[in-house]
């Protein structure tokens, strides 16, 4: 296997160097970082156009789910806090977008982790920038990502950032434009903010803790579904699930409307907007499910473990990425047929 300084001195697109941004908001972000796309006024252009065209989102609290102010009193959270993580969570977002759509579709080297994944330098890349962000704006802060774990100065901290910067990997290393960035921040083991990006069709949901789920600065929400045999279910591939789980799928499957496949953090991001009844999920890390716990309870779905549990994880510097099974619909009524059909001990 390549190392990733080899594969970055070779890669035609990059010098990775890390330059002063300025994101153009109204909230000052201190001096956040992104890579310079040395040589490549391509990149220059993509910059550019990100900026003018990145995705605005409401602040505003929705009395109908929540009162914002008191959900962020009972955490122990100013309300000023959550949008300040939320500007700086955005600011996360556009730096991993725009290293991801200077590599989609384009020449560079697949390697494989020791669980025989795939991973890119697009992976590494989009990281690395994202957490040069992070860091810049909440020093105190831990973040766990998927290409390197646990980074903090102490052995623990209240916030925690869980950042997956490619899920989909396949997906992404196939041209297909369903992958997405995944962005949680944790308070005290909870997640209160979660992102689903998918940055070649800029199209961006984000779900805070309290309040309406937005696509793109647009309210969104899940839609009623209330019979198993009326649902759209996706899931991204059975033939990854363990020979119980895949047995559990079917039962599922076999009860709903139309099965499909192969669409990854999306297909939860088209829950959340209400367009999908049904995601069921094995195998999971936490990176790939954190951030959409708040999308989806923000547009009034339900997302649990198998067994109806809610999903929690602690990160810390021995924490590990151990496996999830997931369960998320847009109706409470569904997701507990789907429970019943899993029979999931």
């Amino acid at each position: 296997m390549l190392s990733l300084s080899h594969s970055l001195s070779h890669h035609h697109h990059f010098h990775y160097q890390t330059l002063l941004f300025s994101l153009q908001t109204s909230l000052p972000i201190s001096r956040t970082r992104l890579l310079s796309f040395s040589g490549s006024p391509r990149s220059d252009r993509l910059l550019s156009l990100s900026l003018s065209r990145r995705p605005t989102f409401s602040m505003a609290c929705d009395s109908g789910l929540s009162n914002g102010v008191v959900e962020a009193f009972s955490l122990g959270i100013a309300d000023s806090d959550l949008d300040r993580f939320a500007e700086v969570a955005n600011a996360v977002a556009d730096a991993s977008g725009f290293v991801l759509r200077e590599y989609f579709r384009s020449k560079f080297e697949i390697l494989d982790k020791e669980d025989f994944s795939p991973v890119t330098i697009a992976d590494k890349t989009a990281e690395e920038s994202m957490v040069s962000i992070i860091l810049e704006n909440f020093p105190s802060h831990a973040i766990f990502g998927e290409e390197n774990g646990w980074r903090c100065r102490e052995e623990e901290a209240d916030y925690v950032w869980v950042l997956d910067p490619i899920d989909g990997t396949k997906s992404f290393i196939t041209g297909k434009p369903v992958f997405g960035t995944l962005i949680a921040l944790l308070h005290k083991g909870k997640p209160i903010l979660g992102i689903i990006d998918q940055p070649v069709l800029r199209e961006r949901w984000i779900g805070i803790r309290g309040r309406k789920t937005t696509l793109n600065g647009q309210q969104v929400s899940t839609r009623s579904c209330a019979n198993l045999s009326q649902a759209y279910l996706y899931t991204t591939s059975p033939h990854l699930f363990s020979e119980n789980a895949k047995e559990a799928f079917v039962r599922v499957r076999n009860k709903v409307k139309t099965p499909l496949y192969g669409c990854d953090c999306y297909a939860y991001a088209l829950l959340a907007s209400g367009y999908v009844d049904l995601v069921v999920e094995s195998g999971l890390k936490p990176y790939d499910f954190l951030a959409l716990i708040p999308v989806i309870e923000g547009a009034g779905g339900v997302i649990t473990d198998w067994k109806g549990h809610q999903l929690h994880w602690e990160a810390s510097p021995d924490s590990l990425a151990t496996s999830f099974n997931v369960l998320a619909a847009g109706d409470k009524q569904i997701h507990q047929q789907a429970l019943e059909a899993l029979e999931w001990q």
